[in-house]
């Protein structure tokens, strides 16, 4: 094909037009270093195929940088730990309270029927490929049918399965919010609602829960934060890190107050169930007439699994005020990623449905016993004061620290608890909570009697008098 020269005219929506030209039809115009002629025609010369020319120079160095939503991520929990200078004692075995990870001391397995059921998955040679990115129609019904009830009934059209808890929050966060938008988070809270919520440009309101109330929230100051680029509350129950389960009626108190300024619930609920006796957790959606709900859980806890990385989401919306688009959204941001493991999800229905109430029993036995040796041990040290838990996994500890003037703050006393003592709990300021510090439950019961001793010896040590505090005295 014989060299032609192209005049192509742009503008802001592409190519408007071309015109074969020869030399002589160019004449004597002037074109630039960069092949654009001083009208805004970019200049080609090529054989036979059109491209368009380069309007800007190359870069002359290298230079790739990461993104503002990097940037913008920022795990607080990770932020604090890894500042800290833990060397524990080399005469005392380390003790770590800090990991909410229930399978970590191997004393906490998952039940044989579970495992049976993703064997039988593997065996099958069915779950070995792609699963849709919402999950298999025949797990989701599974789910559905599980946790279906007449107050919040549920179909498979209603459940989404994710890859893991965290991920059905960012999900529904993603859903929910655009930039500059605003969420309503605990505090103290689970921290990885704050670090999705930041790298994606949404505002972060924390709303407060009162210790002396056993975490419950602060409804009238919850209620003040609440304007008109509020897109939802988060709500979790039982509470990570605070161990508390909510009440039928302050959950109904809540929903008031979504109900009253149109505002849906996102309920992190992937402690359901894991409640002491003696306490109760309905989720919210039961207790919903009007406020949506899409509830976030998983296999994680409950069953002891957080490695297999299976978790959903629940939409409760009979009022339809989600309407199709919510869903749709859910469903395009399901896409991004093919979502749960096909290996779990084939096991799902198997687990959910075979899984017998023993495990679960044995479970709330060994937290229900933790939770007393904790409680009943650390009221006693002078300068702490634990506040009681009712579910989860976690205990939270308040500190004195007029009583210890050896520690700047939290993060100052737990790093000290570790060189001293071998005992790592989380300084609660992870959760935007200073002068506290959380303690898993999960650990052999032994191993919780030996880390409660521990802290009564560090506390003895390190605690002064002062008029100023309000913590026990020395003598108890």
């Amino acid at each position: 094909m014989d060299d032609k020269t192209f005049l192509v005219k742009m503008n802001g929506n592409g190519v408007l037009g071309k015109t074969a030209l020869n030399a002589k039809t160019l004449g004597g115009a002037v074109v630039n270093g960069r092949g654009v002629l001083g009208n805004g025609i970019n200049h080609v010369s090529m054989n036979g195929s059109l491209y368009p020319a380069k309007v800007k120079s190359r870069r002359q160095r290298w230079e790739v940088k990461p993104s503002e939503m990097a940037n913008n991520t920022l795990n607080p929990i990770r932020s604090i730990v890894d500042e800290m200078k833990l060397t524990p004692n080399r005469d005392k075995p380390m003790i770590a309270l800090s990991i909410g990870d229930p399978t970590v001391f191997g004393n906490l397995p998952t039940d044989q029927v579970v495992l049976q059921a993703v064997k039988d998955a593997v065996d099958s040679q069915k779950y070995n490929g792609y699963a849709p990115s919402v999950g298999y129609l025949k797990s989701r019904q599974a789910l559905a049918n599980f946790y279906s009830c007449p107050e919040a009934p549920l179909d498979a059209e209603d459940v989404i399965l994710t890859s893991g808890c965290s991920h059905a929050i960012d999900l529904a966060i993603s859903v929910l919010c655009n930039p500059g938008d605003n969420i309503l988070v605990p505090c103290p809270g689970f921290s990885l609602y704050k670090t999705l919520a930041v790298s994606m440009g949404i505002n972060v309101k924390l709303y407060n829960l009162l210790p002396e109330k056993s975490w419950e929230v602060d409804l009238q100051q919850m209620e003040s934060l609440i304007d008109e680029r509020t897109s939802c509350v988060i709500v979790t129950n039982p509470s990570n890190p605070c161990g508390s389960v909510y009440s039928k009626e302050h959950l109904q108190k809540i929903l008031k107050v979504a109900s009253r300024h149109c505002v849906p619930i996102l309920a992190d609920e992937i402690y359901s169930d894991m409640v002491l006796p003696g306490y109760s957790c309905p989720s919210m959606a039961s207790l919903s007439s009007d406020v949506p709900v899409i509830s976030c859980g998983g296999l994680a806890k409950r069953w002891l699994v957080p490695g297999w990385r299976m978790g959903w989401i629940l939409i409760h919306d009979r009022n339809d005020i989600l309407g199709s688009a919510i869903r749709q959204g859910l469903v395009k941001l399901s896409q991004r990623i093919l979502g749960a493991c096909s290996l779990i999800q084939g096991a799902l229905e198997g687990i959910l449905n075979n899984t017998p109430q023993s495990f679960y029993n044995n479970t709330i036995s060994l937290l229900k016993s933790n939770a007393e040796i904790c409680f009943e041990e650390l009221s006693s040290v002078a300068g702490l004061n634990p506040v009681k838990t009712s579910g989860a996994m976690y205990l939270m500890v308040g500190i004195d620290m007029d009583h210890f003037p050896d520690f700047k703050n939290d993060v100052d006393f737990t790093e000290r608890l570790v060189t001293e003592q071998s005992v790592f709990c989380l300084p609660a300021s992870a959760f935007e909570y200073p002068n506290f510090f959380r303690i898993v439950l999960t650990v052999p019961k032994e191993m919780m009697v030996e880390a409660c001793s521990r802290m009564r010896e560090f506390c003895l040590c390190h605690y002064r008098p002062s008029s100023r505090g309000s913590g026990h005295d020395l003598d108890q």
